[in-house]
């Protein structure tokens, strides 16, 4: 026993207790540097060395949160920061940024045969990739995408290609304006047909090959349209029409065309097909 009054014993305790609580605050406070803020340095569009000295410097810690791809900014460019610029926040808070990636990422290659130019271009700017050169050629389904190459090598549909790739499109131009004579390809290997077919802006269309397991082995045994009608007059197509084969193993005998007799070329009322 102290001697001393209840009440004097209870302002003791009082008096105690709000002593450990001040003490208690003012340690939260230099231990958590309370009151001590500092404002958020920009680093978007800075390189990640610059954005991370810039932050430390400030004292905050740079944490990288995520990485996408953008091919209008540099490699590794912060393109975002958490809490944003000028924001005033405690000193040693971390700021979580986002950076533009090194290497770009893949995605797979559409099918654009069959699209109209303007669906291609739209469909490979959503996958981020770019079209490259557009060239024509003469074809009835005009202003269609029939081919799509990669510095110039065709690429398969489903193909990996890194994003921000160069696309490079061949489109239909429609029929040719201008006849020609359907070249005389019985005899000819199929190699040999395809490519002349091609060289004078036909389309090779229907080939029908019955027993012919290689058709590199294979010799155009009939075609349609024939090289004259039934008149005897030369028959005339338009580039961008299309010329049907008929293979054979077995080498035919080159037909017989009496050029001297035969009726000045004409074109058919329908084109040809």
């Amino acid at each position: 026993m102290t001697g001393r009054p209840l009440w004097v014993n209870i302002l003791w305790a009082l008096g105690l207790v709000l002593l450990l609580l001040l003490l208690f605050v003012l340690s939260m406070n230099w231990l958590t540097q309370h009151g001590v803020a500092r404002q958020v340095p920009s680093v978007t569009g800075k390189p990640l060395a610059e954005a991370q000295k810039l932050l430390e410097d400030n004292g905050f810690d740079i944490v990288i949160q995520d990485s996408v791809y953008y091919d209008s900014l540099p490699p590794s460019a912060v393109i975002k920061q958490v809490p944003e610029a000028d924001a005033v926040v405690k000193k040693s808070r971390r700021v979580y940024i986002t950076v533009n990636r090194v290497i770009p990422p893949d995605v797979d290659m559409p099918n654009l045969r069959g699209y109209s130019l303007r669906n291609a271009e739209q469909l490979l700017r959503n996958l981020g990739l770019r079209i490259g050169d557009t060239t024509t050629r003469p074809d009835f389904a005009k202003g269609t995408v029939l081919e799509q190459t990669v510095n110039g090598n065709p690429v398969a549909p489903g193909s990996k290609i890194r994003v921000g790739s160069r696309i490079d499109l061949v489109v239909g131009s429609g029929v040719g304006a201008e006849s020609l004579e359907v070249p005389s390809l019985v005899g000819m290997t199929y190699e040999q047909a395809r490519a002349l077919i091609e060289s004078d802006g036909f389309i090779l269309g229907s080939v029908v090959a019955p027993g012919v397991r290689d058709s590199l082995a294979a010799y155009v045994v009939r075609q349609s349209p024939d090289v004259r009608d039934g008149k005897g007059r030369a028959y005339r197509i338009r580039p961008g029409q299309m010329i049907d084969l008929w293979l054979d193993v077995s080498k035919p005998a080159p037909p017989h065309v009496d050029t001297a007799a035969a009726p000045p070329a004409t074109a058919p009322a329908d084109g040809g097909q």
